[in-house]
């Protein structure tokens, strides 16, 4: 049973999961397919007890789930547990409001995109995509999500979401510390290697170098993301953070990241439908 439970946490939150347009080769769904994914979701979730979900648009506040659970501690007081991140930024707001269509209803070539402009020289296309696999490889201009997930348990950073949970805590809080990033050919933009750069602080694993000057972040009480749970609602509990402002970071530090990172990430996650029915979300405080 815990083995099992690991397991379905792992490949449920693994895929929290994050383009600059669609994805070349991808079929995109109309937009009836995605209110059919809508209204499995609701069907089976809204009178099912069911917490409230993530993403969400931050611009919306309203919320009217009544499940209700306390904020989980500042990140300086957890242990960061896993780094990943999504094509696509998977929520809305701030300077990532740019919708990038419906994608292939499974959460490839979907999400918000970087609102502001960026220089020719910016987005000159590296010699070939980086990643692996056949979706979620990156090019110049491309905006993606970075989820730095934080737990109460007593671990150490790791592979999948898994990594989260520790024997001695079945029942975990979690954080995600979350900075929306547009990617660019530029060798003075920020550095990925750097701003995923892990130590231990007062007896915390910590990644020191998460964005602080990139707005108020807005707080919220979600859940996992990733397309998996585009028609069934995430069971887990989680605290998010969002930083509504945007980063340039370089292309070719992130491809440097993918070679050696204890998470052993090599690719962009799917982005999970924006989720908008007001009795699956949670109220933001102001």
């Amino acid at each position: 049973m815990e083995l099992k439970f690991k397991k379905s946490f792992a490949l449920g939150v693994a895929l929290f999961a994050p383009i600059s347009g669609f994805a070349a080769g991808l079929t995109e769904v109309g937009d009836e397919v995605i209110a059919q994914q809508r209204a499995a979701l609701a069907a089976s979730s809204v009178e099912a007890g069911f917490g409230p979900q993530a993403p969400r648009d931050l611009r919306n506040s309203e919320g009217s789930n009544k499940r209700i659970f306390g904020m989980a501690p500042a990140a300086s007081q957890m242990n960061l547990c896993n780094i990943h991140f999504h094509k696509g930024a998977e929520h809305a707001g701030g300077e990532f409001t740019k919708f990038l269509g419906n994608g292939d209803g499974a959460g490839h070539g979907t999400g918000y995109a970087y609102d502001g402009d960026l220089t020719e020289a910016e987005l000159t296309p590296i010699a070939a995509p980086i990643g692996t696999g056949e979706h979620g490889k990156l090019q110049s201009g491309d905006t993606i999500e970075v989820h730095f997930v934080h737990t109460s348990a007593d671990v150490v950073p790791g592979p999948t979401l898994g990594a989260c949970l520790a024997d001695s805590n079945g029942n975990p809080q979690l954080r995600v510390e979350t900075q929306v990033m547009v990617l660019v050919n530029d060798a003075s933009a920020q550095n990925f290697e750097s701003l995923a750069q892990l130590n231990e602080v007062d007896g915390y694993w910590q990644a020191p170098n998460v964005p602080s000057d990139t707005g108020t972040p807005i707080l919220y009480t979600g859940s996992t993301t990733g397309p998996s749970y585009n028609e069934v609602a995430s069971p887990f509990e989680v605290t998010w953070s969002v930083r509504p402002e945007v980063i340039k970071v370089d292309i070719n530090s992130v491809a440097a990241w993918y070679e050696d990172n204890v998470f052993e990430e090599d690719h962009a996650h799917a982005v999970r439908n924006l989720v908008v029915n007001p009795a699956l979300l949670s109220r933001i405080s102001k």
